[in-house]
């Protein structure tokens, strides 16, 4: 057929072939197997490790993913037909292209650190709402002892208020059970017109007022 296997790295190859006119209304199959033995394996279909179709308007194709320094075995036919020797070629990979290992290394390493990233982010808002929490619980707390506190005053106020009107009420009634008759106060209101008469004794036993025109108070 004429197959050709051109740009070969240590991941990848490109496979070349003609077209073939039986063909036209169907695919082509790209069969190929990693550590070809020509005296151990047979050119099966079944042999073959992976398969990849095409379609007939193309004749060329990039097989990935190879293993470096590794012998391969490539064949194309139409519609996954069962391939000859006359439709296959062996061909081994390269070394690993450094470029490639320093991709590689710089893909792994930009991993390693966007998940480094989303770890310490979920880290850091675990540990953020946490201490939110602990703070609206000592405020909570804060404020239910306080208005505990207020209760307590106003409680304590009112028994003090309570007391003390029990007290002078103690007091008012040890102060009527001594004197029981309690105290009355007079008020004397000066009269002028008695001022200006001479006030007479009632009886021989009160004595006389003079008449001096001066008023006295009983």
């Amino acid at each position: 057929m004429g197959i050709t296997v051109q740009n070969i790295t240590g991941n990848t190859a490109m496979v070349i072939w003609p077209k073939m006119a039986s063909c036209v209304d169907s695919f082509y199959s790209i069969m190929y197997h990693p550590n070809w033995n020509s005296m151990l394996s047979s050119y099966s279909r079944k042999s073959f490790q992976k398969e990849e179709r095409v379609p007939t308007s193309r004749s060329s194709f990039i097989v990935e993913n190879l293993t470096p320094l590794t012998t391969y075995i490539v064949c194309v036919t139409c519609q996954s037909a069962n391939p000859s020797s006359d439709q296959c070629r062996v061909f081994n990979t390269l070394e690993q292209d450094p470029a490639s290992v320093s991709n590689t290394k710089k893909d792994l390493a930009l991993g390693i650190w966007l998940t480094s990233g989303v770890l310490l982010l979920i880290i850091a808002a675990v540990l953020l709402y946490g201490c939110l929490h602990l703070l609206c619980r000592r405020r909570r707390e804060r404020l239910q002892g306080q208005n505990g506190t207020s209760k307590q005053d106003h409680r304590k106020a009112w028994m003090e208020g309570s007391e003390e009107l029990g007290r002078q009420s103690q007091l008012m009634q040890d102060t009527e059970e001594k004197h029981p008759g309690g105290i009355q106060l007079a008020t004397i209101i000066e009269n002028p017109s008695a001022c200006k008469e001479p006030v007479m004794p009632t009886s021989k036993s009160q004595e006389q007022v003079p008449m001096t025109g001066q008023c006295s108070a009983i």
